[in-house]
């Protein structure tokens, strides 16, 4: 083995002697440049004396199949200005036992797959990876410019099954994560505002949510200037979850007596529940069919429809006209599902008709937590929220205006 050209790869040492250790273990003894000074620590200057010297085991990147691991005389040196110091080893990674080309390693591989593969394939301790990948994103999350921020998009997402949330507020401008909390409460939301401050809540235009009464109060409360914009997406959800899949349950038990014609109503739940566009020509034909012969179902599915049409109403005015149709529509369908949507969506009509004026798009807030999920089904759920928040803020450093 040529020891010199091993040598160049630990500024101030070169190779002794070394032993495989096993098929997979290589084991690198190393002794300090004789040609060499050690430097201090404390101010970085040469210290020829000696104080003591002890050996530290680190480990190294992979050499092939090899596990590398170096034997390092570490010296204690004498210095005239700060007294009895441990010498600089550049590439040593403080007092941890890797190097830094090995946590440099370490930090590439983990933003390319998850940490407990990362782990397994270099034989580390999963929470050693974990600790190296923490620390780089304290390093490389950026602290967000709260002074341009004037709209915000916030929804919530679920950390755990059994109704454990979060919450995530980003800026609808540049699409940077700004803030992410455990909880969905007003107790909880109230922390994203006593974080901003008062001064930058008074210039918030506008916040984009779905019909969540926690955010709406706390937004309220905070943000005086700010008008609040209820999510397309999560209305027209609820819609299909709350009208069309309960009229469709209800026309399907009521044909108890036709089980064919029962069996195609119970299995067209995604037929009604998809836009026309995602459809294929083969299950546009069977949703054509199912609605020419089912009256309830045919008003539901035009009314969702039309509902969409609120968020793309050129002014105000206009939204409140077509909100008065469509809500009249709903209420005279006799439809007892759908009046009771309409009624309960009443309430809510001033984040509605706002949606004229601020035109925020919800399919980037979708596009996010479908983000969040796939963060979150790599690692097989997180154990440390922290860590897991931090993922999320990284994933969305925000796009330059």
């Amino acid at each position: 083995m040529n020891t010199n050209l091993l040598g160049l790869f630990w500024e101030g040492f070169e190779l002794d002697n070394y032993e495989i250790a096993g098929p997979e273990t290589l084991h690198l003894r190393l002794k300090p440049n004789p040609l060499q000074s050690p430097v201090c620590s404390g101010c970085n200057q040469p210290a020829w004396l000696i104080h003591d010297v002890s050996r530290r085991r680190v480990r190294e990147r992979d050499l092939f199949s090899y596990r590398v691991w170096l034997d390092v005389p570490v010296r204690r040196v004498r210095c005239r200005c700060c007294g009895i110091r441990r010498e600089q080893i550049n590439w040593l990674a403080g007092r941890r036992h890797l190097t830094r080309a090995m946590i440099c390693h370490v930090e590439a591989l983990v933003r390319l797959i998850p940490v407990k593969q990362v782990a397994e394939l270099l034989g580390l301790h999963w929470h050693t990876v974990k600790t190296i990948d923490c620390q780089r994103l304290v390093r490389e999350v950026k602290t967000p410019d709260l002074s341009r921020v004037k709209r915000l998009i916030m929804d919530e997402f679920a950390l755990f099954k059994g109704h454990r949330y979060a919450t995530v507020v980003i800026c609808a401008d540049t699409q940077q994560v700004l803030w992410v909390g455990e909880g969905r409460s007003r107790k909880e939301v109230r922390r994203f505002f006593e974080w901003m401050g008062e001064t930058i809540c008074q210039q918030i235009e506008a916040v984009a949510m779905d019909m969540n009464t926690a955010m709406d109060l706390e937004v309220q409360k905070h943000c005086p200037k700010a008008r609040v914009v209820y999510d397309l997406f999560h209305v027209v959800a609820k819609f299909g979850r709350e009208v069309i899949d309960r009229v469709r349950v209800d026309q399907a038990n009521s044909l108890r007596e036709d089980p064919v014609g029962r069996r195609v109503i119970k299995r067209s739940r995604w037929l009604l529940l998809r836009n026309p566009e995602n459809l294929s020509p083969e299950q546009s034909v069977k949703l054509d069919e199912l609605l020419t012969v089912n009256a309830p179902l045919t008003t539901v599915y035009l009314l969702k429809t039309q509902l969409k049409e609120l968020w793309y109403a050129p002014s105000e005015d206009e939204a409140q006209r077509r909100w008065k149709e469509w809500f009249t529509m709903a209420i005279e369908s006799g439809i007892k599902p759908l009046m009771v949507f309409a009624r309960r969506l009443q309430g809510y009509l001033h984040g509605v008709v706002a949606s004229a004026q601020y035109r925020l798009n919800t399919s980037v807030l979708e596009g996010m937590n479908n983000r969040i999920k796939v963060i979150k089904r790599m690692a097989y759920g997180y154990r440390d929220n922290d860590y897991f928040f931090l993922k999320i803020k990284a994933a969305f450093p925000g796009k330059v205006r």
